[in-house]
């Protein structure tokens, strides 16, 4: 049997399976910091070197990082850039004076990505499988665009055959095999930027396992959006969100504006030396709560957004294992600490709670099932484990049909065993 991979290109993480000559499944494992993860952080720096033959030096994962906080003010990060993978409004960025179009960004990602590999991607076979989102991100995403840039980007990377299978399909081929009777599956995939679902029907013929898609949906929304509401009802206000300042014997409210860069940590760098910071740094004489502003002004100028992020990813870890939990924030002269119970949490990501079971109820409607119509539902990606989300099917298809299991990585490996497969047509499209 020939060898198959299949790569898994999160908002979040990135995750690279490959099959084995019997046909097993086994992860890329990436070494960094003296351990061996299978998740490879999504995320790129770039860092002008006058000793590189193109003048800047390329990161990504941990290692991008790393180089971003060793030196921020010289260092462009950019993190989550699947998020523009769809997006006609992106066409291209000046990163130290080269301009990278998304394809660029994606291949000079990938070629790091199989540096950090440990020669486990030198030999690749020549077709590769690469999971996509049923929405991609964004406001009218065009995922014909999207996939005519991952084509460009792969293709770089020496795969002479670019095929892509539904993220969730591939978490559900993965799932299949445990089967041991025909049925049909809800597949539930929250990444760090979209939450998808496909319903298919397994059926085994002569041995041999048939799948028929019945329903799909999607939401652009997961893991980053629960994340950014932490901070905007914990972290924002104790920084000055909700506070006034004095304007010639007015009252006015200290503009929203300075919070909402808060949804992404990498670029609250950018803000150290814009006109925001300095408007920011004139407001704290004649705020009202000075104290407030004075943490917001320290919090950029100390470059300590990465490190509220890492507080706020504990928390949320916490609160799925326990009722409560305590969120601290300690970065230089700043300290935030509060108790959070789990249902205070709940009720800051209801929006998001209703827009997962709206997504849901589409993928049924479309299907023409209701839920008795559904004999498992399988449960993947990182936000699976926030426990308001996994009650949500719970209450819905009933805990015993919930599965889960391999959360971060049954989409890359169900990607790699689909590879295997002699009739590659029901489970994998083409770009264009």
């Amino acid at each position: 049997m020939s060898r198959t991979i299949g790569i898994d290109f999160g908002t979040t993480n990135t995750v690279v399976a490959l099959t084995d000559a019997r046909g097993q499944a086994e992860l890329v494992r990436f070494a960094a910091d003296g351990a061996h993860a299978s998740t490879f952080r999504s995320a790129l720096s770039f860092h002008a070197d006058p000793s590189e033959h193109t003048g800047r030096a390329i990161e990504a994962g941990p290692w991008a990082i790393e180089a971003y906080l060793d030196e921020p003010s010289e260092t462009r990060l950019i993190q989550s850039f699947k998020s523009y993978a769809a997006s006609p409004l992106f066409t291209e960025t000046n990163i130290i004076g080269r301009r990278y179009r998304f394809e660029d960004m994606l291949s000079a990602f990938l070629l790091r990505v199989r540096a950090h590999a440990g020669g486990a991607m030198d030999d690749a076979p020549p077709r590769v499988i690469v999971g996509r989102p049923v929405r991609f991100a964004g406001a009218s995403p065009d995922p014909a665009l999207a996939l005519s840039r991952y084509e460009i980007a792969f293709r770089r990377l020496g795969f002479e055959e670019v095929l892509y299978a539904l993220e969730p399909v591939a978490a559900a081929f993965f799932f299949a095999r445990r089967l041991e009777r025909d049925a049909t599956v809800l597949v539930a995939d929250f990444g760090g930027g979209t939450s998808d679902f496909s319903i298919i029907r397994f059926e085994r013929r002569q041995g041999t396992l048939h799948a028929t898609p019945l329903g799909q949906s999607g939401v652009g929304l997961a893991g980053d959006a629960f994340d950014y509401r932490i901070i905007d009802n914990l972290v924002s206000p104790a920084l000055g969100k909700g506070t006034s300042y004095r304007d010639y014997g007015n009252i006015l409210p200290v503009p929203l504006r300075y919070f909402s860069t808060f949804a992404r940590w990498d670029q609250l760098a950018l803000m150290r030396g814009s006109k925001d910071m300095r408007d920011i740094k004139g407001l704290v004489r004649r705020c009202l709560e000075p104290e407030k502003l004075e943490r917001l002004v320290a919090l950029l100028e100390g470059n300590h957004g990465y490190r509220m992020y890492q507080s706020v990813s504990r928390l949320k870890e916490a609160l799925s294992a326990q009722e409560h939990a305590r969120f601290e924030l300690h970065a230089g002269d700043i300290a935030i600490e509060r108790a959070v119970e789990r249902g205070e949490f709940e009720s800051w990501i209801a929006r998001e709670l209703e827009a997962i079971e709206t997504a849901v109820d589409d993928g049924l409607a479309e299907a023409g099932l209701t839920p008795d119509g559904i004999d498992h539902v399988f449960l993947t990606g990182g936000s699976s484990f926030v426990p308001a989300v996994r009650r949500l099917f719970e209450t819905r298809f009933g805990p015993e049909r919930i599965d889960s299991g391999a959360e971060l990585e049954s989409i890359a490996a169900g990607l790699a065993l689909i590879g295997t497969e002699a009739d590659l047509g029901p489970w994998v499209q083409r770009a264009g």
